[in-house]
């Protein structure tokens, strides 16, 4: 089990997983005021965590499905990826892409984050890339 060290501001609740086979830990907004997020519009939202991320990790920021679902609230760059060497606040870029306003008080549960193991890739560049039986085909080229 990998170690997540965290800073916070004061009264911030720290990520948690909200079951045992949860992938992801919640994490909350840390606002002074509720956010009135507009059909359409973006925000960034604060959430007072400052992360401290093992080296040859990543955490991804996902959208929490019951938000998707019910209200049409999601991670805009889902996955968003903090990389280990980022200090500084986190923050939940969240797009409302329904038809109505959508508050976020102190203490919502706005995203998930993941902790996921990475390699980084040694690039080779070559002539010809081998063949396969799909080739070049894309969008939706393998089907439905």
């Amino acid at each position: 089990m990998a170690l997540l060290k965290y800073l916070s501001d004061d009264g911030v609740l720290p990520p948690s997983y909200q079951s045992e086979g949860s992938a992801g830990m919640d994490v909350r907004a840390h606002i002074t005021e509720s956010i009135i997020l507009k059909p359409g519009r973006i925000h960034a939202v604060p959430t007072g965590l400052y992360l401290e991320i093992p080296s040859g990790y990543e955490i991804q920021v996902r959208s929490r499905s019951g938000l998707a679902l019910k209200n049409g609230i999601i991670v805009l760059n889902s996955p968003g990826t903090i990389d280990a060497d980022y200090r500084g606040e986190i923050k939940i870029i969240l797009m409302n892409l329904s038809d109505e306003d959508f508050v976020i008080n102190n203490d919502d549960r706005i995203a998930q984050l993941v902790l996921s193991r990475y390699e980084r890739a040694e690039l080779q560049k070559v002539d010809v890339l081998t063949e396969t039986e799909r080739g070049s085909g894309g969008f939706g080229s393998t089907g439905v």
